[in-house]
């Protein structure tokens, strides 16, 4: 299954079209009950046969090092990794951010900031056993997402970092390029190791249009891409580069192929048409995702999952390069018949193509 799902992503064999999804905890719940599942884990890629798993290092630093940046402030969960905290929201499972950064106003303070050791924090001697186990089961592996503004932002705050973009490019500058150290370094051990898929992505823009400029991303976020993107294909260049951009992002997809993505995700059908990115840019690259689910999947019958499902299978797996998959996480709104509608679609195609 590996060598075929890595054959249909670079464009190399149409017919086969794999699919990959992720449940939210209630629907996790769902498909317990459903399936009859007791694992604690509820391995949902692995009942279902996803042709690929993600695989990562183990972060080996337990000490908290953020503390001092949340002084008096109560039930907040820091990452020790970013130091970024979250705090429980009261819808579904969705969190409330606080950032450490948000009061910093000099290149000292951001300088003193302990931002990980991409090495040293992680315990990459590990990961090929483990991208050797899921290779050994004949299945392809990506590595956890890796991001530069959201990453950024989420120790800043989006506000004030889109305002650093106009006003403060020294720290603007500065923050983002520690950010992509930590990012570059990790995509080159994520190479090292074997990892088939590199994950990265960054949500730069909204259902309308570009969260900022396209010159403003060019200028600050584009070029650091193309350095993580280069970090890991000098190593391992077969390697495909994946990245997930929610919204309309159409403006920069030249730009994406440029620097060397090899796949877009999610390719959001309520803000831009999934089937005029396939006439324009399938040639260049594949695409992960395309279903709907602020549309499709929420709201419409099982019958209307299938006949989308199999629209976006002949047309966006013309000449292959398409995973089909939810444009998010399915949340508690997706009935659990439109989930087994989307699966059957998938599966019942595979099935007719041998």
């Amino acid at each position: 299954m590996r060598e075929r799902f890595l054959k249909v992503m670079r464009r190399k064999e149409e017919g086969y079209v794999p699919f990959e999804f992720g449940l939210c905890p209630s629907l996790i719940e769902e498909f317990k009950k459903r399936t009859g599942s007791t694992d604690a884990g509820a391995d949902y890629a692995k009942y279902y046969d996803f042709p690929v798993r993600g695989v990562r290092p183990a972060h080996l630093v337990k000490e908290n090092r953020f503390l001092k940046y949340y002084k008096g402030q109560e039930g907040v969960e820091i990452d020790l990794e970013w130091g970024a905290g979250k705090t429980r929201g009261s819808v579904a499972h969705f969190e409330k951010n606080v950032f450490p950064m948000k009061d910093f106003t000099s290149l000292e303070e951001f300088k003193a900031y302990p931002y990980p050791d991409p090495i040293k924090d992680y315990g990459w001697a590990g990961l090929p056993d483990k991208i050797k186990a899921v290779r050994d089961a004949g299945l392809a592996t990506h590595s956890r997402p890796l991001s530069i503004f959201e990453t950024a932002w989420d120790m800043r705050g989006m506000e004030i970092m889109l305002m650093d973009f106009a006003l403060n490019e020294e720290l603007a500058n500065y923050h983002l390029d520690r950010v992509t150290r930590v990012c570059a370094a990790m995509a080159g051990e994520y190479a090292k190791a074997g990892t088939d898929v590199l994950k990265l992505g960054d949500d730069v823009a909204t259902q309308l249009d570009m969260m900022m400029s396209p010159g403003v991303w060019r200028s600050y976020l584009k070029p650091r891409l193309k350095a993580v993107v280069e970090a890991a294909k000098k190593i391992k260049p077969d390697i495909l580069v994946f990245y997930h951009g929610d919204g309309n992002m159409r403006k920069i997809i030249p730009d994406l192929i440029e620097v060397g993505i090899d796949i877009i995700n999610p390719v959001q059908p309520e803000c831009m048409d999934p089937y005029e990115i396939k006439k324009e840019f399938g040639k260049d690259v594949s695409f992960w995702g395309a279903l709907g689910t602020q549309t499709t999947m929420p709201f419409g019958t099982p019958e209307q999952v299938k006949e989308t499902c199999n629209k976006l299978i002949k047309e966006l797996g013309k000449g292959g390069g398409f995973l089909l998959g939810p444009t998010h996480m399915l949340e508690p709104e997706v009935p659990w018949k439109n989930v087994e509608a989307y699966i059957e679609t998938v599966k019942e195609h595979n099935k007719e193509q041998g």
